[in-house]
C-alpha cells in the first residue's frame, strides 16, 4: 500500500506531500491531471471534522497549482447512500422522517420550511457556501446523477462477474466481533452498513459465499435499499430480488438496469480506479484494520487501479466539546465556525497541523486567543522574521493559486472589537466612536475599515457567549462601595480621573491604569512591576470593574474605558 513520508514540525507537511503526488501521478498517469479526491455524506449537517476531508486535498492540490501543474479536486457527493436514521435536533425534522429510512438521500424530503428540493440538497447547500468562502476549488461529483444515468455500469456489471474475487478478500476479514467493552469506542455506523452489504451479515446468520453479491438495488416499489438479490445470471446479466420491507419483487437486466449501487466497501475502490485518483486522505474510522481504506486497497486491484495514496487524519474536535459526529443534530458546522471567524483563520487551522495531528477550534474565550496568535503571525511574515513551515501556512491560510483572499483592511484585535461589540451591543454609532478614539493618531473613519472582523466578532458575543457572562455598565454609582474606601482607595479614582483626558487612547489609558498603582506605592508610572506590586494592581483593576460592571473581572480596562466614555466613567467613579 503506498505510503506517505510523515513531516517533522520543521517541514512543511504540504509540501512534502505534492512532492510525492506528483511524483506519484508522473507514474501512474503521465501527461495527465493531477487527481486529488475527498467525499462527503450530506446525510446531515456536515460539520468542522468532515471538512479536513476536504481542507487536506486542497492545500495539496493548491500546493500542486501553485507549482504550475494542472490538477482536479473531485468532491464525491455520497448523495445516493441510503438515509440511515432521524439525527437529532435538526430543526424542521421530526419522526415522521423515519418512513424514509433505507431511502437514498435524495429520494427523502428535505426538513420543514428548506428551499431545497431534498434532503441531500438541503446539507450540501451550506457546505457548498462555506467551500466558496473558503477558497475551494473543486470538481463536484454527484452520485445519484452517476448511478441513475450508468455511468457505473460496465464497472458494476465488471464487479459481479468477479463477485467471488471480491468476497474472497471480503472474507479475510469478517469475525463476529463482541459488543465493544465500556468506553470502547463503538463500531462506526458508517463501516457497519459497509461490512452488512458486503456480506458480513448474511454470513452470521448462515449464509454461505456462494450467496454473496456486491450490489444493492433500490426497491422499485418503496425506493428503500431494504433488498435481497436472490439470483443473477452474467451472461443475461438477470438480476432478481426481493424486498424485505414491502415484500416486492422483480427480475431486471442489470445492464439496463441504473436504480441501485455498488455496496460501499467496493464502491470506493470501484471509484479509485474509474476516476485515476492519486491522492485522497481517510478518517480514523476508514484506516483501521479491516475498514473501508484497507479493504479498498485490495478491491481496488479488481478494477485495473491502484489505492491512492492515503493520510489518515485524526479527529477535530470543539472547545469543551467531545468528538464529532455527523450522525448527529448540533455539531458545530463550518457555517457556525465562519460566522465568527475569518475564512483565514479558519484555514490556518487546518494548514498548521499535519493530518495525524488531532486540534481543536474555538468557539469559547479562546478564540481571542488564536486570533492573537495569527495576528502575530502576520506581523513576522510582514518584518521577516517569520519561520520558513510558520511562513507556509500563513500563505496557504491567507491566498490560493488564484489569489488572495478577501481581508479585512484594518484588523484591529480580535478581543478589543469583541470587547467594544459586548459593551455596545453592536450599536454602530457608539462602536465607530469607540473604535475612533483607540488611537487617534490613526482614527478609524469607517467600520467597514474594520470588516468583516468586526462582524465575526460581534456574531461571537451574540451567539458564544451567555448572557450572564456578558458585561452591562452600571446605570448609577455605586454609592455604597464608593462610601466604603479608605483614603488610599479614594485617592487612587482621583488620580485616574485626573489622568483620562490626557490619556484618552488604548495606548494612554493602558499607561494610565497600569501607573496608578505605581504612583501610590511611590512609584514612578514607567517602573518595573514587583510581586508586591502586581498584587496592588489586580486590587485595584477588580475595584474599578466593581465600580463600572458589578464583577471583578471583565473586558480589558482600557477597552472598556473607552467604550463607556469620559463623562459616564466620571460619573461612575464619583466624580
Amino acid at each position: 500500500m503506498p505510503t506517505v513520508a510523515q513531516s517533522s514540525t520543521e517541514t512543511d507537511w504540504v509540501s512534502r506531500f505534492a512532492d510525492e503526488v506528483i511524483a506519484e501521478s508522473e507514474r501512474r498517469a503521465p501527461g495527465k491531471p493531477v487527481v486529488v479526491a475527498s467525499g462527503l455524506s450530506p446525510s446531515g449537517p456536515i460539520h468542522l471534522g468532515n471538512l479536513r476531508e476536504v481542507m487536506t486535498p486542497h492545500l495539496v492540490a493548491d500546493e500542486i497549482r501553485r507549482r504550475g501543474h494542472e490538477v482536479r479536486h473531485l468532491i464525491s457527493w455520497d448523495d445516493y447512500d441510503r438515509y440511515r436514521k432521524v439525527p437529532n435536533g435538526v430543526d424542521g425534522v421530526d419522526e415522521s422522517w423515519a418512513e424514509h429510512i433505507g431511502r437514498p438521500l435524495t429520494s427523502v424530503p428535505a426538513p420543514k420550511g428548506s428551499p431545497h428540493a431534498n434532503w441531500a440538497e438541503h446539507f450540501k447547500a451550506a457546505m457548498t457556501e462555506s467551500l466558496a468562502e473558503l477558497g475551494v476549488e473543486y470538481d463536484p461529483i454527484s452520485q445519484t446523477e452517476q448511478y441513475t444515468a450508468g455511468v457505473y455500469r460496465e464497472q458494476i456489471l465488471h464487479a459481479m462477474r468477479h463477485r467471488g474475487d471480491i468476497d474472497a478478500i471480503l472474507a479475510q476479514y469478517r469475525t463476529k466481533k463482541a459488543p465493544p467493552k465500556k468506553g470502547q469506542k463503538p463500531v462506526d455506523e458508517a463501516e457497519l452498513e459497509a461490512a452488512e452489504g458486503s456480506g458480513a451479515a448474511a454470513e452470521d446468520d448462515g449464509a454461505t459465499s456462494a450467496g454473496y453479491f456486491p450490489y444493492k438495488p433500490y426497491c422499485g416499489a418503496c425506493d428503500k435499499d431494504l433488498t435481497t438479490v436472490t439470483a443473477y445470471d452474467d451472461e443475461t446479466t438477470e438480476l432478481a430480488y426481493r424486498c424485505t420491507a414491502c415484500d416486492f419483487s422483480e427480475t431486471v437486466r442489470l445492464s439496463e438496469f441504473n436504480r441501485g449501487k455498488l455496496v460501499w466497501k467496493v464502491d470506493w475502490p470501484m471509484r479509485w480506479a474509474y476516476e485515476g485518483v492519486i491522492f485522497e486522505p481517510s478518517g480514523v474510522d476508514h484506516s483501521s484494520p479491516g475498514s473501508s481504506f484497507q479493504v479498498g486497497g485490495q478491491i481496488v486491484g479488481i478494477f485495473g487501479g491502484e489505492q491512492p495514496i492515503g493520510p489518515m487524519y485524526a479527529f477535530v474536535g470543539i472547545s469543551g466539546m467531545a468528538k464529532m459526529s455527523s450522525s448527529r443534530g448540533g455539531v458545530p458546522t463550518p457555517a457556525d465556525a465562519l460566522r465568527i471567524m475569518e475564512p483565514q483563520l479558519l484555514r490556518w487551522l487546518y494548514a498548521r497541523r499535519r493530518p495525524n495531528q488531532s486540534f481543536k477550534i474555538a468557539f469559547d474565550q479562546e478564540i481571542q486567543r488564536l486570533y492573537d496568535e495569527w495576528d502575530k503571525l502576520e506581523g513576522k511574515v510582514a518584518d521577516g522574521t517569520v519561520l520558513p513551515a510558520d511562513a507556509a501556512a500563513h500563505s496557504r491560510a491567507a491566498r490560493t493559486a488564484a489569489g488572495e483572499l478577501a481581508r479585512t483592511p484594518r484588523p484591529l484585535p480580535y478581543r478589543t472589537l469583541a470587547s467594544v461589540a459586548d459593551i455596545t451591543g453592536g450599536h454602530e454609532d457608539q462602536t465607530l466612536r469607540i473604535l475612533t478614539e483607540l488611537d487617534p493618531e490613526h482614527p478609524v473613519t469607517a467600520l467597514d475599515e474594520v470588516r468583516p472582523r468586526l462582524d465575526r466578532a460581534e456574531n461571537w458575543i451574540s451567539t458564544q457567549v451567555p448572557a450572564e457572562a456578558r458585561t452591562v455598565v452600571r446605570a448609577e454609582p455605586d454609592a455604597e462601595l464608593l462610601g466604603s474606601l479608605d483614603d488610599e482607595g479614594r485617592e487612587s479614582l482621583r488620580l485616574l480621573l485626573e489622568g483620562l483626558d490626557t490619556h484618552w487612547s488604548l495606548d494612554g489609558l493602558t499607561t494610565l491604569v497600569y501607573g496608578v498603582p505605581k504612583v501610590m506605592a511611590g512609584l514612578e508610572p514607567d517602573a518595573k512591576p514587583t510581586p508586591e506590586l502586581k498584587v496592588a494592581q489586580r486590587a485595584f483593576f477588580a475595584l474599578l470593574y466593581r465600580l463600572l460592571v458589578s464583577r471583578e473581572t471583565g473586558p480589558r480596562l482600557p477597552t472598556l474605558l473607552l467604550a463607556v466614555g469620559a463623562d459616564r466613567v466620571r460619573k461612575l467613579l464619583g466624580s
